[in-house]
């Protein structure tokens, strides 16, 4: 009788727990969903697209966000949110006043020229009239805080007569963020029309520079 010995039954692996990481998850659509939007704009573009670069599904962003629109809302306030966060970082009142002033316009414009997805979506809302900013109370307190940080800053400086007084913190907000804004979100029809190259190293930094002591002039006793 031939030998028949029993095949040994290949081991079953465990079953490995699914690692559920919901922040995580948030964290991949909310940046898939920032260059969709940068890319397509609110009404081009799609939620499929976004599931598609998560490798997720619409019903898994509807969970997290609820609706396209909603979406939308959080991608301002996370890009909004990041800016505000690392300002507060620098650390400004550790300075003195003109020092303090010149490093929040060196951030703003390299924060402006390596974001430009944030330059995009801002335009892009701005085509709606802000009207989804309008809805969000966590923006306009966020945005708060660098006007106070400026405004401090100044007084810093008038106090020791190195700035003059009665210089309106948001005004001088709006004339740095200018510059820097327009530098990125009409570069391309600013560089065709001039026929000039405002991504060349040099010419960033000599604008760099031109916006810094634009500032300071401006502010200076």
């Amino acid at each position: 009788m031939p030998d028949t010995k029993p095949v040994a039954e290949p081991a079953v692996r465990p079953r490995q727990p699914r690692k559920n990481n919901p922040e995580k998850t948030r964290q991949d659509i909310l940046l898939a969903a920032i260059h969709e939007f940068a890319e397509q704009g609110l009404s081009g573009a799609r939620v499929d697209a976004i599931a598609e670069r998560t490798s997720t599904s619409k019903r898994m962003i509807y969970y997290y966000f609820g609706s396209k629109e909603q979406l939308y809302l959080a991608v301002l306030e996370k890009l909004y949110g990041d800016i505000r966060t690392t300002e507060a970082a620098l650390r400004l009142d550790e300075l003195d006043p003109q020092a303090a002033i010149r490093r929040l316009v060196e951030f703003t414009f390299d924060h402006h020229d390596a974001n430009v997805d944030f330059i995009r979506v801002a335009s892009i809302e701005n085509i709606h009239h802000g009207e989804h900013i309008a809805r969000s109370p966590l923006i306009r307190s966020l945005s708060k805080s660098i006007v106070t940080q400026i405004a401090a800053i100044l007084a810093r400086g008038a106090d020791v007569g190195a700035f003059r007084a009665g210089i309106d913190p948001l005004d001088l907000h709006l004339l740095i963020s200018s510059f820097c804004f327009f530098r990125v979100s009409n570069r391309y029809t600013f560089s065709t029309i001039h026929q000039v190259d405002l991504g060349e190293p040099q010419a960033k930094a000599r604008h760099r520079e031109m916006i810094c002591e634009a500032v300071i002039r401006y502010i200076r006793a």
